[in-house]
């Protein structure tokens, strides 16, 4: 989630001509820190503690989407979805609101 989430940013900030570097580099943070995982097909022994510094991560994240004015629904979705990942589903589904979600977004839950 957090490469697409990536992906989806640079290629809002480029189609939109604007430039966010703050933005790009939290995006950045967030899937190098995951990317050091994503060869183990388990979870490691200390889940917890990455789940919360990817948490962390993801938060700060959404601050720059929000100073930077990128946000749409479908990157609030993957903010949701990322959350949903860390098993954080309460807050994936507010902080998506943040991130732009729209409130009445058929993927929302209910």
């Amino acid at each position: 989630m957090a490469d697409r989430i990536l992906d989806l940013l640079e290629r809002s900030c480029e189609a939109d001509g604007v430039e966010a570097p703050e933005l790009m580099a939290a995006a950045q943070r967030l899937s190098n820190f995951l990317f050091r995982y994503t060869e183990d097909s388990d979870n490691p022994p200390d889940g917890y503690r990455i789940r919360d510094e990817a948490a962390v991560l993801g938060r700060a994240l959404v601050d720059e989407m929000e100073r930077s004015g990128i946000t749409g629904d479908r990157l609030g979705q993957y903010v949701r979805n990322f959350f949903e990942c860390l098993e954080l589903g309460k807050e994936g589904a507010e902080i998506s609101l943040r991130a732009g979600e729209r409130p009445d977004s058929l993927q929302r839950p209910t």
